[in-house]
């Protein structure tokens, strides 16, 4: 079917600040059942939460009920100890979350279970937030469809003809269906923005070495480190700053998350494309024009001026993306390649042998897995001169508005056709730069438009606040059930 799920009885007024001031109305438990009946009524059409764990977070929920009626110093300070409490929260399945599965969709890594948190996730846990469970990635992360042969394959709540998005594709479906409130998901070509977008909420991607990706499958290997970031996924944008304060830890003063930011005082940019790759589909109209509509009404709300900017490099996008990935370490070591990973724990696979296994039904893995475990020309001078530019340009007070991705959620499978379209976000990865993907209200085929908001290196503060703009002006989350 291609109809979205039921429409949403979940109301929006559930964000994390209404949520806890949901205390004087009503009981947590209340509210936590409220997202599992919710994930239990649009599960079966989305296959967004692989592993739920409803029974353990209704316990959890009923504890910080009795912690509330206890606390004799009033609401206020549990507030202030616990930002989060009671709010529920869902984890992509890389992530460790202790009691879980941790196979990130690997066949061979099927029964496998975290015995910890990853940090980002224990500090959510600590600032009182509840994981409802976990949801479904593509296999080993590193597809922008997410279906794997141990979860199947995951529907976007808007369309369930089209994908979600990858690899934090689960997080976008539930987060976009309200079945959740917030969501943590990694990026390393996108794998945040795409579902944000496809999904139609928020999501940040936050300047690289900030929020720890530690205790998360694969692990990164070579420089990757240098272009993966564990974010924030949500419907609220006043929901992203909060988290992030959270999730960054104690490296959360590298970035300046309490600076009032005047709008009106930033410079603005739009790159509306990325010159014409030939490997990469044209940005479709429909794209090209709500990014237009965004520069109008920066300009006309803030009385700024968006200059349009293009850059010439922005055209090898994809092949810069896919040199940095497999440089090697500072020690020369270089990364550990996709066909080992696959392989794990036994002998690396041979792709061409499990493409003919694939071709008769017999390999264990997703023909995107095996098409990336075949996959490289020196870009580096290319990427050396964007990155100047691009850090000129910006600044500590530029900000540049750039598309998600050429065209608007894609059908089933479709990807395996345009593998390389992921470069308008894969790039930003390469440059190291904050983003925050903005949902822009949904397009002529009822699917959610959006745009990429980019700063410079540590300047996330900047992208958080235009995301707020830009959701009081274009209406942010839109319930899918609601087209």
């Amino acid at each position: 079917a291609s109809a979205a799920p039921p429409h949403s009885s979940v109301k929006a007024d559930t964000e994390i600040t209404k949520s806890t001031e949901g205390w004087k109305k009503n009981r947590l438990v209340e509210v936590v059942q409220a997202y599992i009946d919710r994930i239990q009524e649009v599960n079966p059409f989305v296959n967004a939460v692989v592993k739920d764990r409803f029974a353990a977070a209704l316990q959890e929920a009923a504890q910080v009920d009795k912690l509330i009626e206890e606390e004799t110093g009033g609401e206020e300070v549990l507030e202030d100890r616990l930002p989060l409490l009671g709010v529920p929260l869902s984890v992509k399945e890389s992530y460790a979350l202790q009691g879980m599965p941790f196979t990130t969709g690997l066949v061979s890594r099927r029964g496998i279970v975290a015995t910890v948190d990853a940090p980002p996730v224990a500090l959510l846990k600590r600032a009182g937030a509840i994981p409802l469970g976990v949801t479904n990635t593509s296999e080993l992360c590193m597809w922008y469809e997410s279906h794997n042969h141990i979860y199947g394959i995951t529907n976007n709540p808007y369309d369930l003809e089209r994908i979600p998005g990858g690899s934090s594709g689960g997080e976008g479906s539930i987060l976009g269906a309200a079945g959740s409130v917030i969501g943590v998901g990694s990026d390393i070509g996108g794998s945040i923005r795409m579902p944000c977008f496809f999904n139609g909420i928020f999501g940040h991607k936050t300047t690289p070495g900030v929020v720890s990706c530690e205790n998360q499958y694969p692990p990164f290997s070579g420089r990757q480190e240098e272009y993966l970031s564990s974010g924030p996924m949500c419907r609220y944008a006043e929901d992203l700053l909060p988290m992030l304060k959270i999730m960054a830890g104690p490296r959360v003063n590298m970035l300046s998350l309490n600076t009032k930011v005047d709008l009106k005082k930033l410079r603005f940019f739009t790159i509306p494309h990325d010159g014409g790759s030939p490997l990469i589909t044209p940005v479709s109209k429909e794209l090209v024009d709500i990014q237009r509509k965004v520069a109008e009404r920066l300009e006309a709300d803030l009385g700024v001026k968006v200059q349009e900017v293009h850059f010439p490099e922005l055209h090898y996008s994809f092949q810069i993306w896919d040199t940095y990935m497999v440089l090697p370490d500072k020690e020369g070591k270089p990364p550990q390649t996709f066909a080992e990973l696959m392989g794990e724990p036994g002998r690396p696979a041979w792709p061409l042998w499990e493409l003919l296994k694939w071709m008769i039904g017999k390999s264990d893995h997703t023909l995107a897995a095996i098409g990336k475990g075949c996959s490289n020309t020196d870009f580096q001078s290319i990427k050396e001169k964007l990155q100047k530019e691009v850090d000129e340009l910006l600044g500590a007070d530029g900000v540049f508005l750039y598309p998600s991705h050429p065209r608007v959620a894609p059908k089933h499978h479709h990807p395996l056709l345009r593998p390389f379209d992921f470069s308008y976000t894969g790039i930003i990865n390469m440059l190291g730069l904050p983003v925050t993907q903005c949902p822009l209200g949904v397009g002529e085929e009822g699917l959610p438009l959006g745009v990429q908001v980019v700063a410079g290196k540590l300047q996330d503060h900047l992208t958080l606040a235009v995301a707020l703009h830009l959701e009081k002006t274009f209406g942010g989350w839109k319930d899918p059930g609601a087209n």
